[in-house]
């Protein structure tokens, strides 16, 4: 092959430039991540029940799902959880390899057969099915710059405007929302109501039958008359639309003319539809929402295209409100896509050192990494660490193949005196077999690594192959262009002239160090039971090593940002929660590192409710930190928050994959597969927790839910409410619509649908009293107070309640020890699970179960290779 294109280096430049096109024309179309798609495809199923309790939530809607669920092809586990918020999550996390569209469709179709079964308040507000990454890619605030728009205003317009425009960018898997729209909010005085012997149940129907949209047809429509000769649309006022409206509303007409309309009894207003969560930037208000990426989305060109979204939405906000992006994971992923950039180029530089002969090499190389991105496109890869890593790695050999070619044709010039053609001929005829020899061996040692499946699978197949193809198209190019070129453009050299100046001293040194590593190669050749001998030793330590040293999925990185968890006792308000967030707010003022924080109250990955909160501090750029690191950030500001005496804060580190996790660390379920309640899986972890604060292989180890806290259950007398004729639905009726708020229908607010929803105002529902005031309509038309039906008692419950494969499960999350691997970790973890009582069992989730699951594959693959 050689003497083909020596004779023919017009069409060897024809193929390179066919190569080089097809390359070019293959970058922009590769998706640019950090890591490639490594965690299974998961979709996530989200439900919403206002006022319910964790377990009413768990019974009526939760348990349903998951037994659909079970019966979902390629599935790998599901998990759920429910909280005091009237929310429940449950994430179904499929094969890897599957394809998250067709699971979700799979998914949706499972929960049509059970969604006739929910509660009508559940099928009422929705039950939404998404497929997207556990964390957030971004989050997306708005704010007041001059202050004449609060915080209900800002979130209504960023639903109206802004979160619909971010979910049609490409790339984008869900939005979330930290805020609400606007409702129309009806805030029921309970004693005027009972003052017109008038119930909740009253208020709700009313409303109903008043707030319709109609649709009455038109005037003249057919068959008609003889003499019709017009067709006009008939419309009516059916529904609401301002609050002096809604305020007229009739609850009562009177045989005298008088009447009690709505505004009677109530507080009425354009409010929050809710008010799980409240939103800080900088210690400011806002409002924010948070954009997580779609399954296989690329985050550096998703979150370009929202800033370009953004760019344009700003130019039609009002005046006074300001988008932002005080949050985003995408600038790491663009440096560390830069940095290993930087180092291929170094590493070219490196090797390309001469001038003279550094030409074709210069010229070689960059094909063969060209064609290395077009089988990448090919075969479905991104531009990421590991496959850029992989070209640095090879880019080595790459060069090492030209400057073979150049320097045995160099040689051969040098001794004897020939033309750079025949030179070439003669060259190559001496190293064809040696190049094809090296590329073989080369590449059986990487393919192998490509052919495990799973997570492992995704990591070395991508890093394997792009070092292999670049390997492969450096040794064809060493067999075509690279001699070609040194047919035609090397001049002969004098065989007579040596070398002078760096060169001439370098090659003469070389010679030297050549020529002594061949005597020290025929000694050891002459003794070769020692050297044997010797190599044991080194075989022996490496494999001592490799059983000390610590081992982990993927090392922790600065990835720019920390993320700090709050969780107050079960009973703080938001005020208090809001108060504690303040106070890491100051913190973070002081801290030259920290450019921005968001803070969300209200939300956690752990759950959702009023004594939780989340802020996500992003640092400055690294280059302007003065040595500081997320790390270091974290650290201290554990170290701050830890004179905090209200409730846990905690500052983490995030995970090395984004769709493994919300924290780096190992992640557990402890299943109670036996059943045996709440309390004694409570009873569980709690030893579960002591025996792990007593290893030296494990630290920090902690839950990871809401704290369970004290309840009231209002223990109803059926019997009772049967003699004074109060059906027990009124009795429910009341106490959800008083207490959790009831949707009773839709009004039309400037071109958009919006809720209009009945509670019990404030004041009317801080205290048990003021539950027990409240008054049900029996069949005789009479006013029951609750007091008189039902009766109160303080009790413990969960404030969460989670599940694993259909068990009741709680989380652990935890970190290896110092000088631990994460393998040992995660053994201790199930050695110290089996002193546990029987029925409970551990199962690994997120990353740990991917780590645990790749273990035996590498060293089977590294096995593989090494033969």
């Amino acid at each position: 092959m050689p003497k083909f294109f020596i004779e023919r280096p017009i069409f060897a430049w024809v193929i390179a430039i066919a190569i080089v096109l097809a390359g070019l024309m293959a970058i922009p179309r590769l998706p640019v991540a950090r890591y490639p798609v490594v965690a299974p495809p998961t979709v996530s199923i989200y439900a919403s029940y206002p006022g319910a309790t964790p377990q009413a939530m768990n019974d009526s809607v939760v348990s349903l799902i998951e037994r659909e669920l079970s019966s979902v092809k390629n599935l790998l586990y599901f998990e759920s959880s429910t909280d005091t918020s009237g929310s429940a999550t449950i994430t179904a996390t499929f094969k890897p390899g599957t394809n998250p569209e067709l699971a979700q469709v799979d998914v949706q179709n499972r929960l049509k057969t059970v969604e006739p079964r929910l509660p009508q308040t559940v099928r009422q507000t929705g039950v939404s099915v998404e497929s997207a990454a556990s964390n957030f890619l971004m989050m997306v605030s708005l704010r007041s710059v001059d202050g004449r728009d609060d915080e209900v205003a800002l979130s209504d317009y960023m639903v109206r405007n802004i979160a619909d425009e971010l979910k049609r960018v490409p790339g984008v898997g869900r939005v979330q929302m930290f805020g609400s729209e606007r409702a129309m909010r009806i805030w029921i005085d309970p004693n005027k109501l009972t003052g017109f012997n008038l119930a909740l149940s009253d208020v709700t129907a009313a409303i109903a039958a008043q707030n319709q949209q109609l649709a009455p047809g038109v005037l003249g429509g057919e068959p008609t008359v003889m003499d019709q000769r017009v067709t006009v649309p008939l419309t009516a006022n059916g529904q609401l639309q301002t609050v002096e409206q809604f305020a007229a509303i009739v609850l009562r007409a009177n045989t005298s003319g008088s009447r009690v309309t709505l505004g009677d009894v109530a507080r009425i207003e354009l409010n929050s539809a809710n008010f799980n969560f409240a939103t800080r930037e900088n210690g400011q208000p806002a409002t924010a929402l948070g954009v997580q990426l779609s399954p296989g989305g690329n985050a550096v060109r998703t979150a370009a295209a929202i800033q370009a979204r953004l760019d344009d939405l700003q130019k039609s906000t009002p005046p006074g409100m300001k988008l932002a992006i005080p949050f985003n994971t995408a600038p790491f992923v663009r440096v560390s896509i830069e940095k290993v950039v930087q180092t291929l180029a170094e590493a070219m530089f490196l090797f390309l050192g001469k001038v003279r002969y550094t030409l074709i090499p210069a010229i070689v190389a960059p094909i063969a990494l060209l064609g290395a991105f077009t089988v990448m496109l090919a075969a479905g890869f991104s531009i990421n660490v590991l496959t850029m890593f992989g070209m640095v790695l090879a880019i080595g050999i790459i060069v090492d193949d030209a400057i073979v070619v150049v320097e045995a044709v160099e040689r051969i010039m040098a001794t004897e005196g020939l033309s750079p053609k025949e030179a070439t001929r003669k060259a190559m005829s001496e190293m064809t077999g040696a190049i094809i020899g090296i590329t073989a061996v080369l590449a059986a040692v990487f393919i192998p690594m490509a052919l495990a499946d799973g997570s492992v699978g995704a990591i070395y197949r991508q890093f394997t192959l792009s070092m292999a193809v670049s390997i492969l198209f450096s040794a064809f190019l060493a067999l075509s262009l690279t001699p070609a070129l040194c047919a035609t453009l090397l001049k002969p050299v004098d065989r007579h002239a040596p070398k002078t100046g760096f060169f001439g001293w370098f090659d003469r040194h070389f010679e030297r160090l050549t020529d002594g590593y061949e005597r020290l190669l025929g000694k050891v050749l002459r003794r070769g039971g020692r050297a044997m001998a010797a190599f044991g030793v080194v075989v022996a330590v490496t494999a001592g090593a490799f059983l000390v040293l610590p081992s982990a999925f993927l090392p922790e990185e600065d990835q720019g940002y920390f993320i700090t968890s709050f969780q107050l006792p079960a009973d703080a308000t938001a005020r208090r929660t809001r108060e504690a967030v303040s106070r890491f707010e100051h913190y973070a003022r002081t801290r030259p590192a920290i450019e921005t924080t968001q803070a969300v109250t209200g939300f956690s990955f752990a759950g959702q409710g009023p004594n939780t909160a989340m802020i996500f501090s992003m640092l400055k750029d690294w280059k302007t930190r003065d040595g500081a690191t997320s790390a270091s950030e974290v650290q201290a500001a554990t170290e701050a928050m830890k004179t905090q005496r209200e409730g846990e804060i905690m500052s983490l580190m995030p995970p090395s994959i984004d769709e493994l996790g919300n924290s780096s660390g190992f992640t557990l379920a402890l299943q109670d597969h036996a059943n045996r309640g709440p309390e004694a899986l409570a009873q569980a972890q709690a030893r579960l927790l002591a025996l792990a604060a007593d290893s030296k292989l494990v630290t920090g180890v902690y839950p990871e839910g809401l704290p369970p806290g004290s309840t009231v259950r209002l223990d109803i007398d059926r019997q009772k409410a049967q003699a004074l004729g109060v059906s027990f639905a009124a009795i429910a009726d009341t106490l959800s619509t008083a207490l959790g708020s009831s949707y009773v229908n839709d009004f039309a607010n400037a071109g958009r649908l919006q809720q209009v929803i009945v509670q019990a105002d404030a004041p009317f529902r801080m205290q048990l009293g003021d539950v027990l005031k409240l008054y049900v309509r029996n069949d005789t038309g009479g006013m029951v107070a609750l007091s008189e039906v039902g009766s109160p008692a303080w009790t413990k419950a969960p404030a969460q309640m989670t599940r694993f494969n259909g068990y009741p499960s709680v989380r652990l999350t935890g970190w290896p020890a110092p000088g631990a691997s994460s393998g040992q970790a995660m053994a201790e973890m199930e050695r110290l699970a089996a002193q546990l009582p029987r029925g409970y069992a551990i199962a690994w989730t997120g990353q740990s179960l991917q780590e645990k699951l790749a273990g035996a594959q590498a060293l089977a693959l590294l096995a593989l290779s090494m033969l």
